[in-house]
């Protein structure tokens, strides 16, 4: 039998993009699913009530940092992981996709384009929840934009996967080992981003 190198899902989307559900697709998958923001809930509570406004990334860092070094674990252990985080700059990026190399896995982003409209009718519906739901913290349209301006789609050099809201199409391009509707490939890592072999989770 063929071993496979587990892979690391990276995902780059605003909030209400679809993260969380594709996250959960790919933990039933058997994928290990790690999630900030369900941390910061635990440690802190909820955001603008518990802990205040502005203070979010302050607190979050040391999570990630810890995120990193589990994640890393995980990976070198032979498990899959999906990191259900938003990733919205390069330089993240690459910070996680180091984390993965380093642990002998093969990282793969996948993009979730949304537009604005949508974007903000899914919060404006999971705000209702913000109090008991870690994965629905409390924003509005204005912190959406804001958000926005400080998002970068991935660079022409970053290989990655674009969902379309059906997690089957992504499981089904992970289970491939040849990562089918992938953008942005160099010819020269076409088939080898990751193993031509059935993945195991």
């Amino acid at each position: 039998m063929t071993a496979c190198q587990p892979l690391c899902v990276l995902m780059v989307g605003l909030p209400g993009s679809g993260k969380t559900r594709l996250a959960r697709a790919l933990e039933a998958q058997g994928y290990l699913r790690v999630c900030p923001d369900e941390e910061m809930f635990r440690r802190h509570g909820r955001y603008g009530l518990d802990f205040p406004r502005g203070s979010y990334l302050v607190r979050e860092r040391p999570i990630l940092d810890e995120l990193g070094v589990a994640v890393g674990a995980s990976l070198r252990s032979g498990t899959s992981v999906v990191f259900d985080h938003g990733l919205w700059t390069p330089a993240e990026r690459e910070e996680w996709r180091a984390i993965a190399h380093r642990a002998g896995a093969v990282p793969v982003l996948v993009y979730l384009p949304v537009p604005h409209d949508e974007l903000w009718q899914r919060i404006r519906v999971r705000n209702d929840d913000w109090a008991r739901d870690p994965n629905s913290i409390f924003f509005s349209e204005e912190d959406l934009r804001r958000f926005a301006g400080r998002f970068f789609p991935p660079l022409s050099e970053e290989v990655h996967l674009i969902y379309d809201g059906r997690p089957e199409r992504i499981i089904a391009s992970l289970n491939s080992g040849r990562l089918d509707g992938c953008h942005e490939t160099p010819a020269a890592e076409s088939d080898s981003g990751v193993p031509d072999c059935q993945q195991r989770v």
